[in-house]
C-alpha cells in the first residue's frame, strides 16, 4: 500500500464514521489529526459549524511533536480548554485513525484530566 492508498483509506474510514458521529451544543465532538510532524486536537459543534476550543503541538510549541509524550500533552491542554469553556462531555472522533499509538495517549491524557468520553 503506497502513501496515497492509506491515505484514501483512512478518509473512507473517516466518512464512514462520520456518518454516525456528530457533534451538539450539550456534547460536542473532540476530533484529532495526526501528522508526521504534530497532532491537532479541536472540539466541533457540528449543529452550528464552529470549532469551540482547539490545542495542537504547534500551538503548544513542542520541539518533538510526532511522539506520544506530545500527544498526552495535547490531551491535557485540550481537556483544560474544555473546563474552561464549561465543556464536561464530548464525543470522539480519531479521524480514521487507528486508536493507538498517538490518537490513544491523547484520549488517555485527556479522560486523565477530566473530560468524559
Amino acid at each position: 500500500m503506497n502513501s496515497k492508498e492509506k491515505r484514501e483509506a483512512r478518509l473512507r474510514r473517516h466518512t464512514r464514521v462520520r456518518k454516525s458521529i456528530s457533534g451538539t451544543t450539550e456534547v460536542p465532538r473532540l476530533n484529532v489529526f495526526r501528522s508526521n510532524k504534530a497532532i491537532y486536537a479541536q472540539v466541533i459543534d457540528d449543529t452550528k459549524g464552529e470549532t469551540l476550543v482547539s490545542s495542537s503541538t504547534l500551538e503548544l510549541k513542542i520541539k518533538n511533536g510526532g511522539n506520544i509524550e506530545a500527544a498526552c500533552a495535547v490531551g491535557k491542554d485540550i481537556a483544560a480548554k474544555c473546563k474552561k469553556a464549561k465543556i464536561n462531555k464530548v464525543v470522539f472522533d480519531r479521524g480514521g485513525f487507528l486508536y493507538h499509538g498517538r490518537v490513544a495517549a491523547l484520549a488517555d491524557a485527556a479522560r486523565e484530566a477530566g473530560l468524559e468520553f
